[in-house]
């Protein structure tokens, strides 16, 4: 049981991390969200968004980083 307790606070405050950072960087003014290629449709009552572009850099850059962080754990 006291693993499961160490999980949920680990995923805790890897929530509360990447919440700050979405935070930080929407204040920066970076288009994180509306980039070119993000599809957006505005219906009559409904807009759907897929952002696709940003979802692909985000999987890029955090790809590099977990690739350097085994790197240098050698």
């Amino acid at each position: 049981m006291p693993e499961l307790g160490r999980t949920i606070l680990i995923l805790g405050i890897v929530l509360v991390v990447a919440g700050s950072a979405i935070i930080l960087l929407g204040r920066t003014g970076l288009p994180i969200g509306r980039l070119p290629g993000d599809i957006t449709y505005r219906g009559k009552n409904t807009t759907v968004y897929f952002p696709v572009v940003t979802c692909i850099g985000i999987s890029v850059v955090l790809t590099l980083l977990s690739w350097i962080v085994r790197h240098f754990r050698k």
